[in-house]
């Protein structure tokens, strides 16, 4: 069971937003003024290897039974935001969603059916309670979204190779209103050139998602674990976001030859890690 577990949770990428503490209601924001003052705050393998651990016991724990009261905290311009881990809501969410990731025998293997109807329901309750609730995290797994990439810049690239023990690390971050302004952008043009997408529908959604939060935020895109399937030389000359700007900017000029380079260049970097995807 832990050795399913492990080959799906740490193959994730994440898409994040962390707000500044002026967003939050009271008391809330003095708890979060006061946890980003802590000098033994958790990690992003901290998070991880709590998620991994809820799987062990006989039988299996879903959903975290509470929330999480950790974060992650940056200071960008003399800021200080936090992106809070809401790993149970989080857990509910991608619960929903593992009937399209794994084949039912594997699923039922990792997580019994009873124990996901029960989730279910837990999570059809407290939505009564908290209809407007959002997660500041996004994930997916073996992938990342093509939409998640027009939020952000090539120059805003930061690309760390591994070291030691160290794991290597490829992240971006970029304001709130740049994303924006990039989601707006990228929408005029791809209604106007190809009309129905679904890369159309993931950046409207992901658009939607941004509006939930303070124009101030940070966002940030980071490959997490997919550094680990990907090879370190793939890894360093990849600049997807490059890739997906360009292939836009081709579409705006009516260039489709250059489009079409830039979309090939994608699909080809990405095929290796759907290829590992399906080995496992």
């Amino acid at each position: 069971m832990a050795k399913v577990s492990s080959v799906i949770v740490p193959y994730a990428a994440y898409l994040r937003v962390y707000e500044p503490l002026a967003a939050f209601p009271e008391p809330e924001r003095e708890h979060w003024s006061r946890y980003a003052r802590r000098a033994d705050r958790p990690t992003y393998q901290d998070e991880l290897r709590r998620s991994l651990a809820d799987l062990l016991p006989t039988p299996p724990v879903a959903v975290p039974v509470h929330e999480s009261a950790d974060a992650f905290v940056l200071e960008r311009d003399g800021v200080v935001c936090v992106c809070p881990w809401r790993t149970r809501l989080r857990g509910w969410q991608a619960l929903s969603g593992l009937g399209e990731e794994l084949p039912t025998p594997v699923l039922d293997a990792v997580l019994p059916p009873l124990v996901r109807d029960q989730a279910a329901q837990d999570y059809e309750r407290w939505l009564e309670r908290n209809p407007e609730a959002r997660p500041w995290i996004r994930g997916a797994t073996w992938q990342i979204p093509l939409n998640w990439f027009v939020l952000v810049a090539d120059e805003e690239r930061r690309y760390e190779p591994r070291s030691g023990e160290t794991p290597a690390l490829l992240r971006y971050r970029t304001p709130m209103v740049q994303a924006r302004r990039r989601v707006a952008r990228a929408l005029r043009t791809l209604r106007d050139t190809v009309q129905e997408s679904p890369l159309i529908d993931g950046v409207l959604d992901v658009g939607r998602w941004l509006e939930e939060f303070h124009p101030r935020s940070v966002v940030e895109l980071d490959y997490g674990g997919l550094v680990h399937a990907v090879p370190a030389g793939t890894l360093e000359g990849d600049h997807s976001a490059a890739d997906v700007a360009a292939g836009i900017d081709a579409l705006r000029r009516g260039d489709e030859s250059a489009a079409t380079r830039a979309y090939t260049r994608l699909a080809t970097r990405w095929r290796s890690i759907r290829d590992l995807r399906s080995a496992n």
